[in-house]
């Protein structure tokens, strides 16, 4: 019976490692776009990736991408790309990363 149950706690662990990075990808990406698109177009994609990054841990910043973009037509959208670690932060990683993706109209001048 231990067995099973260590490995039941062992699932559930890692799907709350899963869930846990969808909330931070998410999470990066509504920041992103928000200082996103009251920055000048120019350094956009500079003020969009470090927005992005502020708030993760080392473990999960380590294999982030963070990407900016936009129509030209007012919207500005950003896109972060997360990895799942396997069962510890920094360790691992599942080789299906999690996306967020989060957009927003500029800000007038």
């Amino acid at each position: 019976m231990t067995p099973t149950i260590i490995v039941t706690l062992i699932a559930l662990w890692q799907v709350v490692l899963v869930g846990y990075t969808y909330i931070l990808a998410g999470n990066a990406a509504d920041e992103a776009v928000r200082q996103a698109t009251a920055a000048d177009p120019g350094a956009r994609q500079g003020v969009c990736e470090a927005a992005g990054l502020k708030h993760l841990s080392d473990a999960w910043r380590s294999g982030a991408s963070v990407t900016c973009g936009g129509s030209g037509s007012g919207y500005v959208t950003a896109d972060v790309e997360l990895q799942v670690p396997v069962l510890f932060p920094g360790t691992l990683s599942v080789p299906v990363p999690v996306r967020g993706h989060a957009g927003a109209v500029e800000e007038a001048d």
